[in-house]
């Protein structure tokens, strides 16, 4: 199972990409993958070949109409079938002993 957080947008579009992250948005709703936006990214879980083929689905969307596309990607695989969406931030909030701010 791994956890992906990536980001993906042109760079030739102007200031305000929105309508490009919406599109890509709209793709990971879409796929069933497990996922959790944040303000600078998209967290994605599940199985490579699945969460790998919505991050190559995400590029191809942009790639017919953006000349220059910039992603940052980072994947942390544990052999494990159990969800971490939720119990990476549950187990950490359990040593503090208290709700983190989400």
């Amino acid at each position: 199972m791994v956890l992906i957080e990536f980001s993906m947008f042109p760079l030739d579009k102007g200031e305000s990409l929105s309508p490009y992250v919406a599109r890509i948005l709209d793709i990971i709703d879409k796929s069933g993958v497990n996922y959790r936006l944040n303000p600078m990214g998209t967290v994605l879980e599940g199985d490579y070949d699945e969460v790998m083929g919505v991050v190559r689905q995400c590029f191809k969307a942009l790639e017919k109409d953006c000349r220059r596309i910039s992603m940052t990607l980072k994947m942390d695989y544990r052999k494990s079938n159990e969800s971490r969406l939720e119990k990476k931030i549950q187990k950490v909030e359990s040593i503090l002993k208290r709700e983190l701010k989400k």
